[in-house]
């Protein structure tokens, strides 16, 4: 979606004094010194509605046969019209205007951008505004009217422009009478609580140019009659409820130019009658449930330059005739149900995003030969073929994503020709060969992702320095890790798991400061687990080393790892004990089993909690007993008791640990059971637009969604009603109060692309719940609330 047109907005310059324009009728050219006339009546009804103690205007005096010697009041040569201008400093100090039914205000207050020291109070709006007859701009946008607009402005007969957006209280509906307004321009209602639908009277405005009412509460159906608005230009109606068809006498809208009805509930299918409307520019109908084809008829559109059909269900495929908009900069139709080929030859396109729909064929050369091309977005598709080395052309090229198709071939060194690509993602895929070494001219490349192909040879020298993601997981790569690894200085994440590299790893790493995630798992490193890894401080979501050759002992500095989540360094050739691990009071998840671990199992709530299967088939370690009796090990060797009665003592106990956490884990599901049904007041708190109810998150909190457990709760996964996984942490103890509120003020004013997110919280008497994101692959992606505040510390 174009950040341009979602930000479109109609508030103009907000200048130090507000004007007052109405038109003064020819009553001011009489002689009547008895009293002022209606229009003067008005004046003065609005001063005397302002709470200020200035005597400025004072000096407008009912007395007077016309208000055209007041101070600030200009009237024309013929008496005809009356411009009411008031400086800032008329003012003693900043006031939510009473608006009467006399106040005309064409700019907002001057104290706009100091509204929070206005009176907070709302205000109702100017019932009787009808009675001043001659006005003709009436705006009175983002000030605190409240209520409903009322019915007399159907006898504003002359109003040419009527604002009043930005009054989040102004609620009802548009009134039938709007459409008396004959000559009307401008209709602004935008952000405001104007709610059902758009009245048919709509269609007697004849002159009007604009109709902006989006982010409001609109419902119902766009009615036909929009077709007669014979001179409108700009129809804004995004972010409503609005549902029905779009009208097809939407065609006959001749000199239309911005159609933006995005986020609504529209349906139907798009109408051929809108190919009519040539003079269309902008066409924003995404995230509706659109049905049918993309018509034909856009072909005609010679003017068009972003069409935005995203997120609805539109079916067959992109027409050829969408290559005569030779004006055309964004195309974006992603999240439906497309097939077909890619069309070609749209010279002029900056964005292209077709992802999520069923697209075949090979990816035209054409496109890569697009010198303005900015964003290429077509993953989730079914293509094939190859890249072709055209790509290198794309100069311009920024952010590119194919992933999830079924390209083949190898990665063409032309893409180091990309001095400006900033993102890549190539994963999923059939892409063979190696990493090019050309891609080091990727200068200011950021994200690296070609994950899950079968890419072969070793990781190159040199990766550009500015690399932050680098995921290439999943392929065939092959040698040692280059020593030239330290160069990436940006580097937050490093996936290289599931692949046949060996060899050592390099001691430069250290120089990798801000690596949050390292991944080296299933590959054929060996050697020893070298200390630098324990001196990176970023190191706090995930260290994965499993399934390798690594010997010897775990380094001493891993006792410095205090902010780390996730530690996995099973399947291995590792000895010694496991008292280096004692202190990391922030891990939720560690997996030592299959090494050659010995001695006493550490006596921490952590590890007393962790499940027999990730401590398994370690020869020598053992659990303490309590005291006075005898250790229980975990494994036969160096002991006086027979294996026979060791292997029993083992079983025996391992059932009894498993008879014992079941029967925990029952009666903390019941004590949590009884909880909700004893106190179901649930305070809760979102920091990103979820869709879900508590009792959505409550119901998956059981034993089969456990991933991990930590000193402080325990943590699960959970698919929401949409299919969107997070991870939601459950606190061991309502009474663990410190802990809770500190990791919400730390995660909850964290916001980085690099970091997990807090989702959200929510609490009563008996629980307390974190909502997290979730990291895909299978790790957790947070950590506790003592490794947020060190990231805080550091700026993360």
């Amino acid at each position: 979606m174009s950040a341009a047109l979602r930000n479109l907005s109609l508030s103009p310059t907000i200048f130090s004094s507000f004007t007052l324009l109405l038109s003064i009728s020819s009553l001011f050219l009489h002689s009547c010194y008895s009293s002022i006339d209606e229009q003067g009546q008005a004046l003065l009804a609005w001063r005397d509605s302002l709470n200020t103690s200035t005597g400025v205007l004072n000096s407008w005096n009912p007395l007077d046969s016309s208000p055209c010697k007041w101070f600030g009041v200009h009237c024309s040569s013929n008496g005809q019209r009356c411009r009411d201008k008031l400086e800032s400093s008329s003012f003693a100090r900043p006031t939510a205007f009473k608006f009467s039914a006399s106040q005309v205000v064409e700019e907002p207050y001057p104290f706009i951008n100091q509204s929070h020291r206005c009176d907070p109070e709302s205000v109702p709006s100017p019932s009787g505004i009808g009675n001043l007859s001659s006005l003709v701009y009436l705006t009175l946008f983002d000030n605190q009217l409240s209520g409903e607009i009322p019915r007399s402005i159907g006898s504003l007969s002359r109003l040419q422009i009527f604002r009043a957006g930005g009054n989040k209280n102004l609620n009802g509906e548009l009134p039938q009478e709007i459409g008396s307004c004959a000559n009307l321009v401008v209709l602004g209602l935008a952000e405001t609580s104007i709610s059902g639908s758009l009245p048919s009277s709509i269609g007697k405005l004849k002159r009007i140019q604009t109709i902006a009412i989006y982010t409001a509460l609109l419902s119902g159906a766009i009615p036909e009659e929009i077709g007669d608005c014979s001179e409108l230009q700009n129809l804004y109606l995004y972010q409503n409820s609005i549902s029905g068809p779009i009208p097809r006498r939407i065609g006959e809208l001749s000199k239309l130019q911005s159609l933006l009805l995005w986020q609504n509930s529209i349906v139907g299918a798009i109408p051929d009658e809108l190919g009519s409307c040539t003079e269309l520019t902008v066409i924003d109908l995404s995230d509706n449930l659109l049905t049918g084809s993309i018509p034909r008829s856009f072909g005609k559109l010679l003017k068009l330059e972003e069409l935005q059909l995203s997120v609805n269900q539109l079916t067959g495929t992109i027409p050829a005739e969408i290559t005569n908009c030779t004006a055309l900069s964004h195309l974006e139709v992603d999240n439906n149900g497309i097939s077909g080929e890619i069309p070609t030859e749209c010279e002029n396109l900056q964005a292209l995003d077709l992802s999520y729909n069923s697209l075949f064929g090979s990816i035209p050369k054409q496109i890569f030969g697009l010198q303005n091309l900015t964003k290429l977005l077509i993953l989730s598709n079914d293509l094939s073929g190859f890249i072709p080395p055209d790509i290198g052309n794309c100069t311009s090229l920024y952010r590119l994503r194919l992933n999830g198709n079924r390209l083949g071939g190898t990665i063409p060194s032309e893409i180091g020709n990309l001095k400006i690509l900033n993102f890549i993602d190539l994963s999923n895929n059939l892409l063979v060969g190696g990493i090019p070494l050309s891609i080091s001219g990727c200068q200011n490349l950021e994200f690296l992702d070609i994950h899950s192909n079968g890419i072969t040879g070793s990781v190159p020298d040199s990766l550009p320095r500015s690399l932050q993601y680098v995921d290439v997981s999943d392929n065939r790569l092959t040698g040692s890790l280059t020593h030239r690894i330290g160069s990436l200085t940006e580097l937050t994440k490093l996936n290289l798991a599931k692949n046949q590299l060996s060899g050592e790893i390099p001691a430069e790493i250290l120089s990798c400061s801000k690596l949050q995630l390292l991944n080296l798992g299933d590959n054929g490193f060996s050697g020893e687990i070298p200390k630098e890894l324990g001196q990176i401080p970023a190191l706090e979501i995930s260290l994965n080393l499993s399934c390798n050759q690594f010997s010897g002992k775990i380094p001493s500095h891993f006792s410095d790892l205090n902010k780390l989540g996730v530690l996995d360094i099973s399947h291995n050739k590792l000895e010694g004990s496991l008292d280096v691990l004692a202190n990391l009071q922030n891990l939720v998840f560690l997996n030592v089993s299959f090494n050659d671990f010995s001695g006493e199992l550490p006596n921490t709530p952590f590890f007393r909690k962790l499940p027999l299967s990730d401590l398994a088939s370690n020869q020598g370690l053992y659990i303490a007993g309590g005291v006075g009796t005898p250790g229980v090990h975990l494994a036969p060797g160096g002991h006086t008791r027979s294996a026979m009665e060791l292997l029993m003592s083992v079983l025996l106990s391992a059932s009894a640990v498993l008879v014992l956490l079941a029967i925990y884990m029952l009666v903390r599901a019941r004590i949590g059971s009884h909880g909700l049904m004893e106190d179901d007041t649930w305070e809760m708190t979102l920091y990103q637009k979820l869709e879900f109810s508590v009792d959505d998150i409550v119901k998956n909190l059981t034993s089969a969604n456990v991933i991990g457990t930590g000193s402080s709760g325990v943590v699960y996964r959970v698919i929401l009603p949409n299919g969107e996984m997070i991870a939601v942490k459950k606190m061991w103890s309502s009474e663990e109060s410190g802990a809770f509120n500190s990791e919400i003020q730390t995660l909850g004013s964290i916001r980085h692309k690099n970091i997990v997110r807090l989702l959200g919280w929510c609490s009563n008497k008996n629980l307390k719940l974190l909502f997290y994101d979730y990291l895909p692959h299978g790790k957790l992606e947070f950590t506790s609330s003592r490794c947020w505040q060190g990231r805080s510390r550091m700026g993360g």
